[in-house]
């Protein structure tokens, strides 16, 4: 990655089911600095840590988010520690969405130790993949029973 004087600002995630969280993290990570390198969380990762697949596939996401404006490079996350892929793209701010505050987000001691930014972004009070995934199971559902109700009426019906 070129440097040419550029503030290099990094932020990863899931990016599962793009949503308008999503954008407000990117526009602000932007915001922050010249260039926003995104990583994206691979299928694996998201396996191991969240316990379950993305509805979307890494290239599939990675293609989403490398359309958003914001973004000037994407790479995969591939782990949760994050020190090596921010050293070795030289990020000057590691930014976070807010709801990782208690986590702790790995990463944080190469920032330190190089006088580097780690920023805290808001989150976006109830948008989130989590939320969009139940809401669709909520949805799909509501639809089965829905169709099993339709399909007893029109039984009846023909009867």
């Amino acid at each position: 990655m070129s440097r040419d004087g550029k503030i290099i600002v990094y932020a990863a995630g899931t990016w599962d089911m793009f949503h308008v969280g999503h954008l407000n993290i990117l526009r602000s990570a932007k915001a922050l600095g010249d260039f926003l390198v995104v990583g994206v969380s691979t299928d694996e990762l998201i396996l191991e840590y969240k316990g379950h697949h993305p509805l979307l596939s890494y290239e599939d996401r990675a293609a989403v988010v490398a359309a958003c404006r914001y973004v000037d490079a994407v790479v995969p996350q591939r782990t949760l520690e994050k020190d090596e892929q921010l050293k070795k793209l030289d990020v000057d701010i590691l930014v976070v969405g807010d709801d990782w505050w208690e986590r702790k987000v790995r990463g944080h001691s190469f920032m330190i130790e190089n006088g580097r930014r780690v920023v805290y972004l808001p989150y976006t009070e109830g948008r989130s993949s989590t939320q969009l995934r139940q809401a669709l199971e909520r949805f799909y559902q509501e639809q089965k029973a829905l169709n099993g109700k339709a399909a007893s009426i029109l039984k009846r019906k023909a009867e």
